[in-house]
């Protein structure tokens, strides 16, 4: 299956709830490579590598969060896929 990789910004309360760690769980889960960092205005920034359907999948627990979470919008655009790129991480 075709691999692909997109950046994803996610808008609402985000921080402060447990959420980057909530993706870190929820992408080690899937398999799917990459990493989220929180980002200063608020938002919290993932880059996700995997097939489109395991993409589909984090893109929908991305939309629910964790319990204390308010996801308003994903922002996304696809990137070139990163040659081997396997493992997810919180950055920074």
């Amino acid at each position: 299956m075709t691999t692909k990789r997109v950046a994803i910004t996610v808008f609402g309360h985000v921080q402060g709830v447990g959420y980057r760690y909530f993706v870190l769980e929820a992408a080690e889960a899937l398999g799917v490579g990459g990493w989220v960092k929180n980002r200063f205005d608020g938002a919290v920034e993932v880059e996700a590598q995997a097939d489109p359907q395991t993409l589909d999948e984090l893109r929908a627990r991305l939309r629910q969060g964790p319990p204390h979470a308010y996801v308003a919008a994903l922002e996304e655009h696809e990137l070139p896929v990163v040659s081997g790129e396997s493992l997810f991480r919180i950055r920074g």
